[in-house]
């Protein structure tokens, strides 16, 4: 299949066009979303990503992933289950010779479910209408730093679970997109109103 690309935005691999594989099931984010995430990220951490551990948990293209290697983190995660995107994912990390870049094939609830590595940040743009936030906000916890933040994409306004702080909020077309703040408090209190 023919490919077309979209670009990094910003950083140090600002302009760097991000190949695209078109298959039914990726939907990068758009340049102008991405613009507006990454200038609240700026904000939010003082413009300094050089300590900060990603992870991209519907990779897709990379979009995000790559924006975050591009702005100097230290790490990102991409995960993604289809093999011509990862294998698109590997060329492409390759090209930039970003060894900080590290790349899953595999299930995101899987990742979720068995890491071990707490991230500062993690996007969640996963494919729409097939109910992944309610299967994820139970779980998501265990990949999160304290103070973490995380980035949702979905075609609805969400339903923000009480661990989560909205930092910023706002709509682009049918495209609802928002910044929280993790509660790490506010997890262990849940867990302890779980028990029966």
């Amino acid at each position: 299949m023919t490919q077309h690309a979209i670009r990094i935005i910003g950083g140090q691999y600002r302009r760097t066009r991000i190949p695209v594989t078109h298959t039914t099931d990726l939907r990068p984010t758009s340049d102008r979303i991405r613009e507006t995430l990454f200038n609240w990220l700026r904000h939010f951490w003082g413009n300094d990503f050089s300590q900060k551990h990603v992870l991209d948990l519907f990779a897709g293209t990379g979009a995000l992933g790559f924006e975050a290697v591009s702005h100097g983190a230290a790490f990102v995660q991409l995960v993604e289950r289809n093999p011509k995107a990862v294998q698109v994912l590997r060329q492409f990390r390759n090209k930039l010779n970003a060894p900080q870049v590290r790349i899953h094939q595999g299930d995101a609830m899987h990742v979720v479910e068995r890491s071990t590595h707490q991230y500062d940040l993690v996007f969640l743009d996963p494919p729409f209408k097939q109910g992944w936030f309610e299967r994820l906000w139970p779980i998501l916890p265990n990949v999160l730093a304290p103070n973490a933040l995380v980035y949702v994409e979905a075609e609805h306004a969400l339903e923000i679970p009480a661990q989560y702080h909205s930092l910023r909020q706002q709509k682009a077309g049918h495209v609802h997109y928002q910044l929280l703040k993790f509660d790490a408090s506010a997890k262990k209190d849940n867990n302890a109103d779980s028990t029966p």
